[in-house]
């Protein structure tokens, strides 16, 4: 960097933040979504990656304060930029304001705009007292919705179970939602989150663990006080080094870019705020800084789990569980036999060292269960998780030469079964990227809490090569592309053979004409080996399967109130040796805001030979709500949002959405079974800020 092209930002944005500092725009969180990841993976919980994002955008960086590792979780970044920014800060010290990442050679007008949302730059930091009287959020939100056409378990023609129960919903059809939050970023929180889902019951009874609403979760936060660097009790989630022990926040797998997705960073403890009713710790964690390099975080929980008991040889069929379940649902008596029966107890430390150019790190985790797992008898199952007990040990570490950042993580579980990933990221030039990664799971190991990159939708029985790369052709014009080759040596579920091999690539191109018109398109092929289904054949083999897909893409805006999106996305399923089957989605979203009202819906229409081919594609919701229906078989699905803000403090969100499948007398099956051809869902949200 020259330095008089440095003085002379730095003096001309502390002239200006004077006036003000940027203000930070909402923004559509589902949009975002939709553009990383256009094509859902199974291996992916939207509803958890959402969760994340949205604590990432209402708890921005600090651009003064933050780690390289919780900068790149933005990915918006390149590994060139990322060195730019550090070396800009150490030298020059604290950003007096956002605005002075003008003077960094590496940055340009369209990476700022893009970060605005999820960062800040703060000159000093404040006493917690002083953050304790000004917020930087404090909000109240409200939701409620419902669909209009009756589910059977509503009526008295709900279905009878084998023991001869009848499975009725034990609560209304209403559903609705609660989150209280007040804030700080990077200062404190406490806040709290209420669910009832439609059907469950709301009651008190503490000898099941429910306190009115079936879902309730609470957290309080302090950071940076000091050497204690975090603490927080309630319901929490860390994420560390490559995601083997823990692993939580914005982490995406394969999508739409290529590159910065695959390298998981070390940001630490999290609170949890999500209504997806597994995968958080429940209980106490504290990060304290035993030297400026060198922290330790500790942790112990005591969570209640929903588990399936089954295992008729057992003495007491109560003392053995076949499966945890996370569906979160309480609605009906077999359900409700499911509800929190299963404890456990959670002790964990994580170690981190902190080197100019690198860092590493050691993990415990050590998991006790109050009942016996122990998974059916199926040969896929041999290896998986039986016991009460599991113990984790891990080590991970990154390393920074130059423009490439080198990082890798490993882990060792109580049953012998290691699992590893090792990968590099790197700027090779002003304009291109590139990443690899190599991994490999064991068939027996065992890691509760773990979601490091990889096929599988759980981290084991699984080896693979993943290469990615991005190219800036110009200004305006985005290439990438990736493929990624695994191996998996023992059975899967519906895949009776081993070993069996996979691969899949992605290709994408990204154009923007100008800040008003923007285009995309991204073809992906995915090749797995399969059980092929008694439709088929009545011969039982193991064939290979090709899944084609391509996403045509385009977004326009008109001057001041309207904007709309265009695509057309398809694709093709088949076995080797039997005709593929298709499908496709069209749709036309649009918005328009004036101001305290605004309108946004989509008209979509899709066509569908089965659910193998089915469509997915991110829907427009109720702010800080998420909606990712399967479009299948034949049907058209349309939707209405109407947002009014009568003031700066409230604002109400109204939706609209049917799905209408001409060729269907019922949709759906058992509870949820709806005798008609048509949904029609309601949803009231009010947002008010205190």
């Amino acid at each position: 960097m020259k330095w008089p092209t440095a003085l002379f930002g730095i003096v001309f944005t502390a002239f200006f933040a004077q006036a003000q500092e940027y203000p930070r725009r909402e923004i559509d969180l589902n949009g975002f979504v939709q553009k990383l990841l256009p094509i859902q993976t199974e291996n992916l919980n939207y509803n958890d990656l959402y969760e994340s994002l949205l604590l990432l955008y209402t708890t921005p960086l600090d651009l003064n304060t933050c780690t390289r590792d919780e900068l790149s979780a933005t990915y918006l970044l390149t590994e060139r930029q990322l060195n730019a920014f550090f070396k800009h800060r150490d030298e020059l010290g604290k950003l007096l304001s956002i605005y002075e990442l003008q003077a960094i050679p590496e940055f340009d007008l369209p990476t700022i705009y893009q970060m605005l949302p999820f960062v800040r730059a703060v000159p000093e930091n404040r006493a917690l007292w002083t953050g304790l009287n000004n917020p930087s959020d404090h909000y109240f939100i409200f939701r409620t919705e419902q669909i209009a056409e009756q589910k059977r378990g509503f009526t008295d023609k709900a279905p009878v179970s084998s023991d001869k129960q009848v499975q009725r919903f034990v609560g209304s059809p209403v559903q609705w939602y609660a989150r209280y939050r007040y804030s700080r970023s990077r200062d404190f929180s406490v806040g709290f989150t209420l669910e009832k889902d439609e059907g469950e019951a709301f009651s008190w009874n503490p000898s099941r663990r429910q306190y009115g609403p079936d879902y309730a979760s609470f957290h309080a936060q302090i950071q940076n006080r000091g050497r204690l660097k975090n603490l927080i009790i309630g319901d929490y989630q860390l994420q560390v080094g490559q995601g083997l022990v823990y692993s939580a926040g914005f982490i995406l797998g394969k999508g739409m870019e290529t590159v910065y997705t695959v390298r998981r960073p070390t940001s630490g403890a999290r609170p949890y705020t999500s209504v997806v009713e597994a995968g958080f710790f429940r209980g106490i964690t504290a990060t304290y800084a035993l030297t400026k390099r060198l922290e330790i975080t500790a942790l112990y929980a005591r969570n209640h789990r929903d588990g399936s008991v089954a295992d008729p040889n057992a003495e007491s069929a109560d003392d053995v569980v076949s499966s945890i379940l996370s569906s979160g649902l309480h609605r009906i008596p077999n359900e409700l036999e499911k509800r929190a029966n299963l404890r456990e107890q959670n002790v964990g430390a994580h170690l981190l060292y902190r080197a100019g150019r690198g860092q590493f790190g050691a993990t415990l985790l050590h998991t006790t269960f109050g009942k016996n797992i122990q998974r059916r008898d199926a040969l896929y199952n041999q290896y998986e998780f039986a016991g009460t007990k599991n113990l984790l040990l891990g080590l991970h570490g990154s390393y920074l030469w130059r423009n490439v950042n080198f990082f890798g993580e490993a882990a060792r579980s109580q049953s012998g079964g290691i699992g590893a990933v090792a990968g590099a990221l790197a700027s090779l030039t002003k304009r291109w990227d590139a990443a690899l990664l190599l991994r490999h799971y064991d068939r027996d190991f065992h890691s509760i809490y773990a979601n490091a990159f990889g096929e599988n939708t759980r981290n084991n029985n699984e080896s693979g090569l993943y290469a990615g790369a991005k190219y800036l052709v110009y200004k305006k014009l985005t290439v990438g592309a990736y493929v990624d080759l695994y191996r998996f040596e023992w059975y899967k579920y519906l895949v009776d053979k081993q070993p069996t091999n996979g691969f899949d690539f992605l290709w994408q191109a990204n154009y923007t004409v100008n800040k008003r018109l923007s285009f995309y398109a991204i073809y992906r092929e995915e090749h797995k080996e399969k059980n092929v289904p008694s439709r088929l054949s009545k011969k039982k083999y193991v064939s290979e399967t090709t899944r084609r897909n391509l996403i045509l893409d385009a977004e326009y805006r008109l001057p001041r109130v309207w904007s709309f999106r265009t695509r057309a996305q398809g694709g093709t399923f088949g076995y080797a040796d039997f005709a593929n089957s298709k499908g496709w989605l069209v749709f036309q979203d649009f918005n328009a805001d004036w101001g305290k009202i605004a309108l946004s819906g989509r008209i979509a229409i899709y066509n569908t030979d089965d659910y193998d081919t089915r469509q997915y594609a991110v829907e427009r919701d109720v702010l800080y709500a998420m909606s990712l229906p399967a479009y299948f078989e034949r049907g058209f699905r349309n939707y209405l949002i109407l947002t009014y803000s009568p003031t700066h403090r409230t604002n109400f969100w109204l939706r609209v959405a049917r799905t209408d499948m001409p060729d269907r007398d019922k949709l759906s099956s058992y509870v949820d079974e709806i005798a008609a051809s048509h949904r029609t869902e309601f949803k009231l949200q009010m947002r008010y800020r205190f």
